[in-house]
């Protein structure tokens, strides 16, 4: 068996762990991708070989580069490549890997005329932020904290939650880490 057959019996068991991980369903993964659900499933049974466009569709997705997503042999290079995502004004500058477990984000809150109102979010999980620069504000259900560089804080985010900048004239910079409902959550729904 050649390297690259050997790369492609492993791309199917791939393809399903990184939808898992994201908790996407075949129909949710197909509205995202073009491909259909039939076509998904068998890509992760290994029943067909996936086309380029259709691993480039799945990447784009998932967040990884290509060579992540088919696990071809590293080229040495440990630096990350992925590219920033904006929602709703945030940028998430992914800081690792998804592999469906927890993932760093540095997130930047630009600076604006005034603060947004809070839209609380709760999912199963625990949430771990550190403040970079600027002052950001935590607000778990009726508690408000502002947080300032060099500060920490850690909490269930079962508990409805929320965070914007504290002082909207100058931007604001933490490290995040999410669980991947957590991910789901402030990445999808933000």
């Amino acid at each position: 068996m050649t390297d690259s057959s050997k790369i492609l019996e492993r791309v199917g068991p791939r393809l399903r762990a990184f939808r898992q991980a994201l908790g996407l369903t075949l129909a949710e993964l197909s509205a995202q991708t073009g491909l259909t659900p039939s076509t998904i499933s068998r890509l992760e049974r290994s029943q067909i070989g996936p086309s380029l466009e259709q691993l480039l569709s799945l990447s784009r997705v998932y967040g990884v580069p290509l060579d992540e997503l088919v696990a071809a042999p590293s080229h040495g290079d440990p630096r990350v490549h992925l590219r920033p995502v904006r929602r709703e004004g945030l940028t998430f500058v992914p800081l690792g890997v998804n592999r469906g477990e927890l993932q760093a984000f540095k997130v930047i809150y630009p600076a604006v005329t005034e603060l947004p109102p809070a839209r609380f979010h709760s999912h199963p999980g625990r949430e771990w932020l550190y403040v970079l620069s600027g002052s950001i504000r935590l607000v778990l259900s009726d508690q408000t904290t502002d947080l300032s560089t060099g500060e920490a804080a850690e909490f269930d985010t079962k508990t409805p939650h929320w965070i914007g900048n504290a002082h909207p004239t100058a931007p604001a910079e933490i490290i995040a880490i999410y669980g991947k409902q957590g991910g789901r959550v402030h990445l999808t729904h933000v």
